[in-house]
């Protein structure tokens, strides 16, 4: 018997008038947040959800995305949360392929019409019965008529609830993958799955009940949900919520709140890195963090390396997937970390590198990284095809390319989809970009793969250069070519003001061309 809401109430009995989350200027006590999560699930009960069922849900970083998260899970049901810029056509297709039966979402804003989108791909649905709006204000009415409100929702329910009797392998979330191949994929993560990686990640973070931390990471992405919310609730920390990244807003916090734990994606740390405002006592904010972590995508080592002159903390790089619940490996401080990698394993799980044939391969050779462990996926929600690629025997495999060094620390070489092959030869980006990185006119670089008639494919680095350096195409690929192999520095060079992002702070290659 198990429920992931234990992580609420435990940390809300130990610690009731504590304060769990601060928003703006809220501060809500743990006891407020167990006590509003009850309420929507009574509520819930009520609108005729049963154990189970999927409910989806789409809010920024805000109070009320933990109250919701827990109230479904309280009431047995599973949670499927959503990106905030989804558009109609792509929530239809959230809601329908997870046959969710409500849904949850924020009103937005007007540059962020959540709710005008999320009520238009609701209401082409068969499947999906309830639409609930969430407002800014517990008191303010739907903006769409005939639709319910949150806060109308709870007006009248009581702060108890009987959590529903779950077990340990029922299904307490469904998150899909980013789509890159093809349509995304709910991966169904259970109530274990989420539990222990919360409980390792406390671990990994050095996150104790005194400290403070801040979320920027979107919550509706599994790194933030786990790592940080559900780990933080487990310990009793208290979590500082940003909605939106930005550095002068993230330096703010940190030094107002006296922030300990930071978690980004590289391109969070990049920004930090050349925020260029002197309002800030950057020495302070130095002295409170003990712990930053990164991952999402592959932190560039000059990042690392500049950003541990600057506020003297080692960046914690690991690796992990929604699959994976998503940690798979990490720098951990008990076992030394080193620039560049992934680290080691967490506990329990076990990692290794293998052939196409799936034979595993020596120290320092190039393949797929796989592992197993309590922290692999059921499966993908409803498609057999696609669970039974990629979980072989138990074993996961990732998709991304990765080496083993003989200390057992693991190096990510790249996504197998994300592989150039130029006259027959496999050419992996970010071997080209940590390169191109090391340039001083080099702020930022993704690079793709271009197609060429005679070659299959040609190498491009899209370009962003730092401020004040005005660096040619032609000398860029000159020094390129003359730190790389031959048939791997770049023939094409394209500057660009800004790299595409995501909402989760990664760069978006399949939008460069």
């Amino acid at each position: 018997m198990m429920n992931l809401s234990v992580l609420l109430e435990e940390s809300a009995r130990k610690y009731p008038n504590k304060d769990a989350f601060i928003f703006m200027d809220k501060r809500l006590t743990f006891a407020q947040i167990n006590g509003a999560a009850n309420q929507i699930a009574n509520s819930i009960q009520k609108l005729g959800i049963k154990k189970g069922d999927r409910v989806a849900l789409s809010c920024l970083n805000l109070p009320y995305f933990p109250m919701v998260y827990f109230g479904i899970l309280k009431a047995g049901a599973i949670v499927v949360p959503l990106s905030v810029l989804l558009k109609h056509d792509e929530i239809e297709y959230h809601l329908q392929n997870s046959g969710a039966k409500a849904y949850f979402c924020f009103e937005g804003t007007p540059d962020l019409p959540m709710a005008k989108e999320g009520y238009e791909g609701f209401c082409n649905t068969d499947c999906c019965e309830q639409f609930i709006v969430i407002s800014p204000q517990m008191s303010d009415p739907s903006p769409i008529d005939g639709v319910k409100a949150l806060g109308m929702l709870m007006k009248d329910e009581p702060p108890v609830f009987s959590t529903v009797v779950t077990k340990s392998d029922d299904t307490a979330l469904i998150i899909y993958t980013s789509g890159t191949t093809g349509k995304p994929k709910g991966a169904e993560l259970s109530h274990s799955n989420l539990l222990l990686n919360a409980m390792l990640s406390v671990k990994i973070l050095s996150l104790e009940k005194e400290d403070t931390q801040l979320i920027v990471l979107p919550l509706f992405h599994i790194f933030a949900m786990t790592v940080l919310m559900n780990a933080g609730l487990y310990v009793g920390a208290t979590s500082v919520l940003l909605p939106r990244f930005d550095a002068s807003q993230v330096f703010g916090l940190m030094q107002k709140h006296q922030v300990n734990i930071f978690a980004g994606v590289p391109t969070m740390y990049w920004g930090l890195l050349n925020f260029e405002g002197e309002q800030f006592d950057l020495k302070g904010i130095a002295k409170n963090l003990k712990t930053c972590v990164s991952g999402g995508a592959a932190l560039p080592v000059n990042v690392l390396e500049n950003f541990k002159k600057k506020f003297n903390v080692d960046i914690l790089e690991g690796y992990g997937m929604s699959e994976g619940s998503p940690v798979v490996t990490f720098n951990q401080k008990e076992f030394g970390t080193k620039a560049g990698s992934v680290g080691v394993p967490i506990w329990g799980v076990e990692v290794k590198i293998v052939d196409e044939e799936g034979k595993e391969l020596p120290v320092g050779e190039k393949g797929e990284l796989i592992y197993r462990g309590h922290n692999v996926m059921k499966g993908y929600y409803n498609n057999l095809e696609a669970s039974e690629k990629t979980i072989q025997d138990g074993w996961l495999y990732s998709g991304d390319v990765a080496i083993k060094d003989e200390d057992g620390f693991f190096f990510i070489v790249d996504r197998t989809k994300d592989m150039i092959i130029r006259k027959g030869l496999n050419v992996y980006p970010r071997e080209i970009e940590e390169v191109m990185m090391k340039h001083e006119a080099v702020s930022m670089v993704a690079v793709i793969g271009v197609p060429a008639e005679s070659l299959g494919e040609e190498i491009k680095a899209c370009v962003v250069r730092n401020n004040g350096f005005d660096i040619s195409e032609e000398e860029l690929i000159s020094w390129t070519k003359a730190h790389i192999a031959s048939y791997k520095y770049p023939r094409i060079i394209e500057f660009l003001d800004a790299l595409p992002m995501s909402a989760t702070g990664k760069i978006l290659k399949k939008e460069l061309s």
